[in-house]
């Protein structure tokens, strides 16, 4: 397995990788067509295994505090996404992709990484594994079907009818909030401090 840059050329292995691995997680709707294209400078690596990218990992970076991470301090660097293809699970890709990453970041001077991800207690359990620290979460609230749009969205433009909604929940009663909603995920924020 080969752990390098990304290029353009690999977009569609990329997304295909993406797609795949977040397949059975709390992110299986979360599907990209196109990969982003970042406002600063970011470290974008794949791993490579018999020209199929089997791994991912974008982190996008600030030259300046607190202009993309929130968490932290000192400068940061946000990963957007981590993946390995299913069919390459348990092969450590992630924590290979995630140490090359470290080292770039450290190169360029990032004191810290922060990641946020749902509640898939193996997710969770790998950013502990490889020593982040949880630090905020609240969350992330699916608002669907009849009886929970109408409770909560009222619709002031004529024939207009909301079927679904996503929002943010950032309260103290969370567990309301789950027995309320048929889809309510915790959404953790994790740190890494690099130095």
């Amino acid at each position: 397995m080969e752990i390098r840059g990304y290029t353009q050329s690999d977009e569609v292995s990329w997304i295909r990788c993406r797609t795949l691995s977040f397949l059975n997680t709390a992110y299986y709707d979360n599907v990209l067509n196109k990969k982003e294209i970042y406002k600063n400078s970011a470290i974008e690596i794949v791993a490579v295994e018999d020209g199929q990218i089997v791994g991912l990992l974008d982190i996008e970076y600030e030259q300046e505090e607190n202009t993309i991470c929130t968490k932290g301090k000192g400068l940061g660097g946000m990963i957007w996404h981590i993946a390995a293809h299913p069919d390459f699970q348990r092969k450590r890709i992630g924590t290979k992709l995630l140490e090359q990453a470290e080292q770039i970041s450290k190169e360029k001077g990032l004191q810290y990484l922060e990641a946020w991800t749902r509640d898939d207690e193996w997710v969770n359990k790998w950013y502990i594994k490889n020593n982040f620290e949880k630090v905020y979460s609240y969350l992330q609230v699916f608002i669907e079907g009849n009886e929970e749009v109408q409770e909560v969205i009222n619709v002031n433009v004529p024939n207009l009818k909301v079927v679904q909604a996503f929002a943010h929940y950032t309260g103290d009663d969370q567990s309301y909030i789950k027995s309320k909603f048929k889809r309510a995920h915790d959404c953790n924020c994790y740190i890494k401090k690099l130095v």
